[in-house]
Protein backbone atom coordinates (compact mmCIF):
# COMPACT_ATOMS: atom_id res chain seq x y z
CA UNK A 1 0.00 0.00 0.00
CA UNK A 2 1.31 3.37 -1.06
CA UNK A 3 1.57 6.14 1.76
CA UNK A 4 1.35 9.82 0.36
CA UNK A 5 2.16 12.81 2.86
CA UNK A 6 0.28 15.49 2.02
CA UNK A 7 1.84 18.81 2.67
CA UNK A 8 -0.02 21.79 4.19
CA UNK A 9 0.58 25.19 3.99
CA UNK A 10 2.59 27.22 6.85
CA UNK A 11 -0.84 29.29 8.37
CA UNK A 12 -2.55 26.15 9.32
CA UNK A 13 -2.52 24.36 12.13
CA UNK A 14 -1.46 21.02 13.65
CA UNK A 15 -4.46 18.42 13.24
CA UNK A 16 -5.11 16.82 16.44
CA UNK A 17 -5.43 13.10 14.75
CA UNK A 18 -2.77 10.32 15.76
CA UNK A 19 -2.47 8.93 12.28
CA UNK A 20 1.10 8.48 12.65
CA UNK A 21 3.60 5.95 12.85
CA UNK A 22 6.30 7.50 14.37
CA UNK A 23 5.63 6.58 17.72
CA UNK A 24 7.58 3.02 17.35
CA UNK A 25 11.32 2.80 17.97
CA UNK A 26 12.71 2.05 14.81
CA UNK A 27 17.15 2.30 15.32
CA UNK A 28 17.89 2.42 18.83
CA UNK A 29 17.02 1.11 22.60
CA UNK A 30 15.72 4.34 24.37
CA UNK A 31 14.07 6.69 23.08
CA UNK A 32 12.37 10.22 23.82
CA UNK A 33 8.47 10.93 23.44
CA UNK A 34 6.19 13.95 23.37
CA UNK A 35 3.71 13.70 26.05
CA UNK A 36 1.51 16.47 24.33
CA UNK A 37 0.57 18.81 21.49
CA UNK A 38 2.79 21.22 21.02
CA UNK A 39 5.55 23.20 18.28
CA UNK A 40 9.13 23.09 18.58
CA UNK A 41 11.11 25.31 16.41
CA UNK A 42 14.84 25.07 14.93
CA UNK A 43 16.63 26.85 18.17
CA UNK A 44 14.89 24.75 20.47
CA UNK A 45 15.86 21.77 18.84
CA UNK A 46 19.16 22.37 18.13
CA UNK A 47 19.86 22.99 21.73
CA UNK A 48 18.39 20.06 23.23
CA UNK A 49 20.11 18.22 20.80
CA UNK A 50 23.31 19.84 21.73
CA UNK A 51 22.59 19.69 25.58
CA UNK A 52 21.69 15.62 25.01
CA UNK A 53 25.42 15.29 22.84
CA UNK A 54 27.06 17.29 25.80
CA UNK A 55 25.58 15.11 28.57
CA UNK A 56 26.37 12.05 27.39
CA UNK A 57 29.86 12.59 25.88
CA UNK A 58 30.44 14.12 29.64
CA UNK A 59 28.87 10.55 31.08
CA UNK A 60 30.97 7.99 28.79
CA UNK A 61 34.50 7.39 29.52
CA UNK A 62 37.31 10.28 28.92
CA UNK A 63 35.14 12.03 27.07
CA UNK A 64 34.59 10.07 23.78
CA UNK A 65 31.59 9.89 21.75
CA UNK A 66 30.83 6.02 22.19
CA UNK A 67 26.79 6.12 21.99
CA UNK A 68 24.47 7.15 18.87
CA UNK A 69 21.97 9.08 18.61
CA UNK A 70 19.21 9.77 15.73
CA UNK A 71 17.35 12.73 15.42
CA UNK A 72 13.69 12.00 14.26
CA UNK A 73 12.37 15.00 13.94
CA UNK A 74 11.73 16.08 10.31
CA UNK A 75 11.21 20.79 10.43
CA UNK A 76 8.38 21.26 7.95
CA UNK A 77 6.81 24.53 8.87
CA UNK A 78 8.51 27.74 7.38
CA UNK A 79 8.46 30.75 10.22
CA UNK A 80 8.11 34.32 8.07
CA UNK A 81 7.78 37.36 9.88
CA UNK A 82 6.93 40.61 8.49
CA UNK A 83 7.06 44.06 10.26
CA UNK A 84 4.84 45.21 12.81
CA UNK A 85 3.59 48.07 11.32
CA UNK A 86 3.84 47.29 7.69
CA UNK A 87 0.85 47.70 5.31
CA UNK A 88 -1.28 45.32 4.34
CA UNK A 89 -0.32 43.31 1.24
CA UNK A 90 3.33 42.36 -0.23
CA UNK A 91 3.37 38.65 1.48
CA UNK A 92 4.23 37.20 4.27
CA UNK A 93 7.23 38.07 4.73
CA UNK A 94 10.96 36.37 4.89
CA UNK A 95 11.39 33.17 6.69
CA UNK A 96 13.58 33.40 10.06
CA UNK A 97 13.40 29.96 11.42
CA UNK A 98 11.62 26.75 10.96
CA UNK A 99 9.52 24.72 13.27
CA UNK A 100 7.32 21.67 13.81
CA UNK A 101 4.38 20.59 15.37
CA UNK A 102 4.77 17.56 17.81
CA UNK A 103 2.05 15.41 18.75
CA UNK A 104 1.90 13.09 21.55
CA UNK A 105 3.06 9.99 21.18
CA UNK A 106 6.57 10.58 18.50
CA UNK A 107 10.06 10.32 18.84
CA UNK A 108 11.83 12.63 19.09
CA UNK A 109 15.78 11.16 19.60
CA UNK A 110 16.98 7.78 20.15
CA UNK A 111 19.87 6.43 21.66
CA UNK A 112 22.00 3.31 21.17
CA UNK A 113 25.28 1.63 22.99
CA UNK A 114 24.30 3.60 26.16
CA UNK A 115 23.33 2.25 29.91
CA UNK A 116 20.29 2.48 31.23
CA UNK A 117 22.32 4.58 34.37
CA UNK A 118 23.63 6.77 31.88
CA UNK A 119 20.00 7.08 30.17
CA UNK A 120 18.32 8.08 33.40
CA UNK A 121 20.85 10.75 34.27
CA UNK A 122 20.27 12.90 30.82
CA UNK A 123 16.50 12.21 31.45
CA UNK A 124 16.88 13.82 34.29
CA UNK A 125 18.91 16.73 32.81
CA UNK A 126 16.49 17.15 30.09
CA UNK A 127 13.66 17.39 32.47
CA UNK A 128 15.68 20.59 34.64
CA UNK A 129 16.73 22.23 31.14
CA UNK A 130 14.49 25.23 30.41
CA UNK A 131 14.48 25.76 26.55
CA UNK A 132 13.27 29.16 25.86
Amino acid sequence: MLKVQIQYKTHNKCHHKFCFSNHILRFGKFGIKVTSFNRISEPQLKSLEWSIIKKLKELSNNNKKTFKLWNLVNLNLNLTKLGQESRMGKGKGAVYSRAVFLKPGSILFEFDKISYQQLIEVFNFIRKKNLN
